[in-house]
């Protein structure tokens, strides 16, 4: 898309593979099928015109805009080097937390419960998306 002059961000994360022989580390995009396109409206068909494109995610027949502070806050977890893994289930809305201590401090998010262990699940509200990420319980607090 780049060498088509479309500024696009596609969220990588490195996870550990099992094949019959062997294991391998690989890289898979955060969220299987979406890649961020930053694009004036009246340039969106150049972005559908990249082989492999769809369609845009949409809501009543307009492409819907992501908050560029949830695209920064997805660069902001992938460079701290905390996700644990993408969620393929939808998850419930839960408690909204703030993170208080650590690199992602200052980040809103939800608290979800998964086998007795604490976790954080940051959503992208327009995807439907959600990312499960792993911090101690006590570098949140609630928040209204």
């Amino acid at each position: 898309m780049h060498e088509r002059g479309i500024r696009c961000y596609l969220p990588m994360i490195r996870t550990l593979r099992q094949w019959s022989d062997r294991k391998k580390w690989v890289d898979l995009p955060l969220f299987s099928s979406y890649i961020f396109v930053f694009s004036q409206a009246s340039d969106l068909h150049k972005a559908l015109s990249v082989p492999g494109a769809i369609r845009f995610v949409s809501f009543e027949g307009r492409p819907v805009e992501i908050p560029e502070n949830q695209i920064e806050n997805i660069k902001w977890i992938l460079s701290a080097d905390v996700v644990s893994q993408p969620l393929a289930e939808k998850i419930p809305q839960g408690a909204k937390v703030e993170i208080i201590k650590g690199p992602l401090r200052g980040l809103r998010a939800e608290m979800v419960h998964y086998n007795n262990r604490k976790k954080i699940v940051l959503r992208v509200d327009q995807l439907n998306q959600s990312v499960e990420i792993q911090i101690p319980e006590n570098h949140v607090e609630l928040v209204d």
